[in-house]
């Protein structure tokens, strides 16, 4: 069983916070870690580029001309591909999907390995308490100076209700927050250091352990 240093807001040790294994002591396999990225990724794309087909141009639907009898080649719309003005055949279209298919099994188990990655780096930080009186940046920055993240890209996971410390650390550079029961693996990947709460690692337990 993994087991993390635990601090109290003052950057004191109090002691240490003892993990669950399936969560933060899993084998590594870089190979899973990077499908689980590119599949997230592909998941955040959004198609922007967008050409009119035959039946969204604007144009007359009348035929040209009469179908025999003109010596001219039959045609049936001024907005077929083949005009001048016409729609585009097999354009790119917003309505593309770029959604890469996961196992919800094995994006847990990535988000594991990247979670265990953190803690034998010493990049997983657990603290006490993570809860302010009132939403105050400058408080809050004064309790990460204190703490070994302190001037490092940090991911801050707090338990959901925590809302007065998500106000708080959202203005603060270099520093993001996620809800413990919302992780995923590009956001971990992003940060130097993960800071979390005693509570906020109880709800990440039983969130991606059961």
């Amino acid at each position: 069983m993994a087991t993390v240093k635990l601090y109290n807001q003052q950057g004191d040790m109090v002691g240490d916070l003892a993990l669950n294994a399936k969560l933060f002591s899993v084998k590594p396999n870089a190979a899973l870690v990077h499908e689980a990225a590119v599949a997230q990724a592909a998941e955040r794309r959004v198609a922007l580029a967008h050409t009119k087909g035959r039946g969204e141009v604007a144009g007359t639907g009348k035929k040209p001309w009469k179908q025999k009898g003109t010596g001219r080649a039959r045609h049936g719309s001024r907005r077929s591909p083949i005009w001048v003005g016409g729609g585009i055949t097999f354009g790119p279209t917003s309505e593309r999907v770029f959604a890469v298919k996961m196992n919800r099994k094995a994006r847990r188990k990535a988000l594991a390995m990247v979670l265990t990655d953190k803690v034998n780096d010493g990049c997983l930080v657990a603290v006490d308490s993570l809860k302010l009186d009132a939403p105050k940046t400058k408080a809050f920055a004064g309790i990460l100076k204190r703490l070994p993240t302190s001037g490092r890209k940090t991911l801050v996971i707090l338990e959901p209700k925590n809302a007065e410390t998500f106000r708080a650390a959202r203005n603060l550079p270099r520093v993001s927050t996620l809800p413990a029961d919302s992780l995923n693996v590009v956001d971990l990947l992003a940060h130097d250091c993960v800071l979390a709460s005693k509570e906020a690692i109880e709800v990440m337990t039983k969130t991606f352990t059961r």
